[in-house]
């Protein structure tokens, strides 16, 4: 016969054996997902290594490609011609950039001007690029923006931050943007590229941003600009304001024929990057590499796979897509760049060049994903488990009670 203790006694033990299967039980319900990225663009551009799909008469792709992660792409149609690991994230340095003009540059008057305050050049990573702006002097907004995409200033980047509400403000409207184009592999700490913990891009994310940098005037004349003359500072003697000439760091433009742009980065971190568009026989492509071997390797690869893609054009089915920016809430689908019904969709511091770090030998298509908060401790089916245990030693205490009272 049962003691109230003896029976106390088992149902403590058989709580205790139920608790692994309890905490274990919701982990067959809800699996780990994978980061959202490996759908953005097609199933296979989620996968590792090169993609391509050749048909009859296309040409091999260059054979000497050593960038961690690099995407050939058409401008108009968005189709991914071939692209390597396009979703791994990696530092993008000054190419981040390119999202920072797709926030701010439609929001201000090319030609407004703005005296820069002390405040707004203070705070720039050591080390930064600068295109060399004064406080306490006059600046036409066009003459920011070569700035940035001509030196990749970071003093250029901070004084339009400052105009636009702040570094924080248009760190969040970039993450902002990032969303609204679908780049799902972007975190955005810095507006200007520089190189900080977490902050993160893709080839196929910069492409995204060039994408949509370039259906605006003003970003495709700045981008594709080589030279011209910035504000100095104002010459004592004389009373009159001096000039200097700056030009342009993509080592492509002028040389590429039909180069467009688009922009140049490199830090200790990120390597080098480069997101480069160019046009030839009525077809523009965009490649974007990211973290080759070696700092000039990021323009000789680029400049082969727009050989090849220019020459492949027709010859190999796409294996993906950039795809399209979501349209805000209530407003009607726009049109695709290349004149088709929209469709469903799934879904820095320029620094002197470092000795690269070696590259991975087998890098991921798909970096693990950032920490989203609540990792480490229990899922509610954790929770659920324990407080039913909870329960179940609170009765059996107060059945020993009663009957020990009784």
């Amino acid at each position: 016969m049962s003691t109230p203790r003896l029976t106390f006694a088992r149902l403590c033990a058989a709580v205790t054996a139920a608790l692994p299967v309890l905490l274990a039980a919701p982990a067959g319900a809800a699996p780990q997902q994978p980061p959202p990225s490996a759908a953005i663009g097609g199933e296979r551009l989620g996968l590792p290594g090169v993609q391509v799909a050749p048909m009859a008469g296309a040409p091999s792709l260059p054979g000497d490609l050593t960038g961690q992660s690099w995407i050939v792409s058409d401008l108009a149609s968005g189709d991914v011609l071939a692209a390597s690991n396009p979703h791994l994230r990696l530092p993008p340095a000054s190419t981040l950039k390119i999202l920072f003009a797709d926030t701010v540059l439609p929001k201000f008057d090319r030609n407004a001007v703005h005296r820069v305050a002390d405040e707004e050049i203070q705070g720039i990573g050591p080390g930064s690029s600068l295109v060399g702006i004064k406080e306490d002097l006059d600046y036409r907004v066009e003459d920011l923006w070569r700035g940035v995409f001509l030196s990749s200033g970071n003093d250029a980047v901070h004084v339009l931050a400052h105009m636009n509400g702040g570094i924080r403000q248009t760190v969040t409207e970039m993450q902002a943007r990032a969303d609204t184009l679908q780049a799902r592999d972007t975190r955005v700490v810095s507006p200007d590229g520089y190189d900080m913990d977490g902050q993160v891009s893709s080839a196929y994310d910069l492409s995204l941003f060039a994408r949509a940098g370039l259906r605006n005037a003003d970003f495709r004349t700045y981008c594709a600009t080589r030279d011209a003359m910035f504000p100095g500072a104002v010459d004592r003697t004389t009373g009159r304001r001096g000039s200097f000439g700056i030009a342009n760091t993509d080592r492509l433009l002028g040389k590429y024929p039909g180069l467009i742009g688009v922009k140049n980065g490199t830090t200790t971190n990120a390597g080098s990057t480069f997101v480069g568009a160019a046009e030839r026989g009525g077809r523009t492509l965009l490649v974007t590499v990211m973290h080759p071997a070696s700092y000039q390797k990021v323009y000789d690869e680029t400049a082969a796979l727009l050989d090849w893609g220019f020459a492949a054009a027709g010859k190999v089915q796409p294996v993906g897509r950039l795809v399209d920016e979501v349209p805000p809430v209530g407003a009607a689908p726009t049109a695709r760049a290349d004149g088709a019904a929209p469709t469903a969709q799934a879904g820095g511091a320029e620094e002197t060049p470092a000795p690269p770090p070696v590259a991975a030998a087998a890098a991921p298509a798909v970096a693990a994903p950032a920490a989203t908060g609540g990792g480490d401790g229990l899922a509610l089916g954790g929770w659920t488990a324990v407080v039913l245990a909870g329960v179940a030693l609170g009765y059996g205490a107060v059945v020993l009670w009663r009957r020990s009272v009784g």
